[in-house]
């Protein structure tokens, strides 16, 4: 079960960081995501945090050196931290787990989401 939180309206260059929790899904053994949605868009690939090696993470090219995630083990929480945003930041963020819990393969499971809207 991942719940997001924190998202919200800014101009474009704020920054803004993004919260989600989690239960049953222990960020220990499975390594977890953000995913985002455009209007009109698919849902594409944000940023992913692998468990097996500490603070490696993957970040989608559009969102490198602006975007990072991060983790809380002893709340099970995790924090995707976006900073200089741009307008073609827009969209529903989604906490999301990969497949066989594991960066790299696609999301299968998410939350409900939560909006982030960039104006210029």
């Amino acid at each position: 079960h991942l719940v997001e939180s924190g998202g919200g309206s800014v101009k474009s260059g704020g920054s803004l960081t993004l919260s989600c929790t989690t239960s049953g899904y222990s960020l220990d053994r499975s390594d977890i995501g953000w995913s985002r949605q455009a209007p009109g868009k698919d849902r594409e690939h944000v940023a992913c945090l692998r468990t097996s090696i500490s603070g490696n993470a993957l970040y989608a090219d559009s969102v490198e050196g602006r975007f990072t995630i991060t983790r809380d083990g002893t709340t099970n929480t995790v924090f995707l931290q976006m900073t200089d945003l741009r307008p073609e930041d827009t969209g529903i963020y989604y906490c999301s787990a990969p497949r066989y819990r594991r960066c790299g393969y696609h999301y299968e499971s998410w939350g409900q989401g939560t909006q982030v809207t960039v104006s210029a």
